[in-house]
C-alpha cells in the first residue's frame, strides 16, 4: 500500500491486520516510561489511531471524536494514540492513552509500520472480544479520518456483543 506525504511516497512494510481478525495485545510506552496494554481482549470496545506525526489537525479530530461519542452516549470506550518513538512529544489527552510502539510489536501486528519506520496514520476499532471491528488506513496523510463512518462502526461494535463474540 502506497501512503502519499507532501511529495513523498512511503510504503507500508506489512499487510495491515485485516477486519475479522483477532487482535495483538501488544504494550505501549507512556511518556513517564510506565508500560501499558492495549488491544487484544480487554472486555472493552477500543479505539486505536496511529500517526506518523501529531499535528493541530490530528488534535482537533480526536477531540471531535470525544464530543461524539459523548453526545452519543457512548462511554466505556478504551482510546489510545500511538507514535512510533519517543522522538514525538505525547499530547495529554483526557481519556487517552497515549504512548510509544517502543518494542514495535503495534507496528508489526498491526501492519501499519511505514518505510520510514514512522506508523501510518490508521484508525483500528477492537471489538469487545477482540477482534477486530473496523479498520481505516489512510492513503494520504494530511487527510482526516472518517469520522462518522468509524462512530457507527463504534456502535455496532459496542452492539453486537453478547459475550459469546460477534460471530456466536
Amino acid at each position: 500500500m502506497q501512503i502519499n506525504h507532501n511529495s513523498s511516497i512511503l510504503t507500508l512494510e506489512d499487510m495491515p491486520l485485516d477486519v475479522g481478525y483477532s487482535s495483538e495485545k501488544v504494550d505501549l510506552k507512556n511518556s513517564a516510561g510506565e508500560i501499558f496494554s492495549i488491544g487484544g481482549q480487554n472486555g472493552a470496545t477500543q479505539l486505536l489511531i496511529s500517526a506518523p506525526f501529531i499535528d493541530d489537525a490530528l488534535l482537533s479530530q480526536l477531540k471531535d471524536i470525544d464530543t461524539l461519542l459523548s453526545l452519543n452516549a457512548l462511554g466505556g470506550i478504551t482510546k489510545a494514540l500511538i507514535v512510533a518513538n519517543d522522538k514525538h512529544e505525547l499530547p495529554t489527552l483526557e481519556e487517552w492513552l497515549s504512548g510509544y510502539d517502543y518494542d514495535e510489536a503495534f507496528g508489526d501486528f498491526y501492519g501499519v509500520r511505514l518505510s520510514n519506520k514512522e506508523l501510518a496514520k490508521s484508525l483500528f476499532i477492537i471489538s469487545k472480544d477482540g477482534a477486530v471491528f473496523y479498520h481505516e488506513i489512510l492513503n494520504d496523510l494530511s487527510e482526516p479520518f472518517s469520522i462518522d463512518k468509524a462512530l457507527a462502526k463504534i456502535v455496532a461494535a459496542n452492539s453486537c456483543y453478547t459475550g459469546k463474540g460477534c460471530h456466536g
